[in-house]
């Protein structure tokens, strides 16, 4: 069933075959794809519907574009799977997250080389068994731009929920046991940060055979608030949205000489 008034666009996003680019950057924030855009050669706005923002234009003659997918699993599962049947194939989830390990601070970036499902999305594609983790490619794409731009970077699995005050204020809620128990668990098990959309779109991208990545600035970690150690507040994003242009660029690059 297709339930938007033009058939010919995405119903949530409002997008049509051809006005994106197979390489498409995801932020959650919709006031973020024009700051994104201005990476690009020539961008032009396609579509502003929900949550859901998209600019496409050029980064070294090819075709790439930039779509917000607001908060959480559910609008970026969306999201990736309308501009699929638009002609996304490579994906770049530029976005901020909360710092878990001691050694991940404020302003640092993290790249995900794997996420864990504690949120529901995923769970309506693929078994709980099945690992949530990035396309080498992209994976390898980010560590190099993040090298090459010269950031403090750290790779490694982050978590992924759906209740963000769950995991500010854990001690308030009903299932309080649950959430404190397992969050010990994931910082014994060395996971560097907090976020919510990540273990969604890699599996919807396992899925639908299409190459995902993601990159975040640590904007803060809690941890550290715990500690009485040096925690301030960060919210500029353009390295990380930096580190994922550059990475949009070296995937281009690479697939040319592939032929991909």
């Amino acid at each position: 069933m297709h339930y938007s008034e033009d058939p010919g666009r995405q119903y949530h996003i409002q997008v049509a075959k051809g006005e994106v680019g197979r390489y498409v950057i995801l932020p959650g924030d919709p006031k973020r794809c024009e700051k994104i855009a201005k990476y690009f050669d020539d961008p032009k706005l396609v579509a502003d519907s929900r949550e859901f923002v998209t600019y496409t234009g050029t980064l070294d003659g090819e075709k790439v574009s930039v779509t917000s997918t607001g908060i959480g699993g559910p609008s970026a599962s969306i999201a990736m799977e309308e501009l699929v049947k638009c002609g996304a194939d490579t994906f770049v989830r530029v976005g901020t997250c909360g710092g878990m390990q001691e050694d991940v601070q404020s302003g640092d970036l993290v790249i995900a080389s794997g996420a864990i499902r504690m949120e529901g999305t995923s769970k309506e594609y693929a078994p709980i068994e099945y690992p949530a983790v990035p396309d080498i490619d992209v994976l390898n794409a980010l560590r190099t731009a993040g090298k090459n731009l010269g950031q403090r970077c750290h790779t490694g699995v982050v978590q992924c929920k759906d209740a963000f005050y769950g995991q500010h204020n854990p001690e308030l809620m009903p299932v309080s046991y649950d959430l404190q128990n397992k969050w010990q668990a994931w910082l014994r098990m060395g996971c560097l940060a907090s976020e919510m959309e990540s273990a969604a779109l890699f599996i919807v991208g396992g899925f639908l055979r299409v190459r995902v990545g993601s990159v975040f600035l640590v904007m803060a970690n809690q941890e550290r608030e715990a500690k009485g150690l040096p925690n301030p507040v960060v919210h500029d994003t353009d390295m990380a949205i930096r580190t994922g242009v550059e990475a949009l660029r070296i995937m281009i690059r690479e697939d040319k000489e592939n032929n991909r």
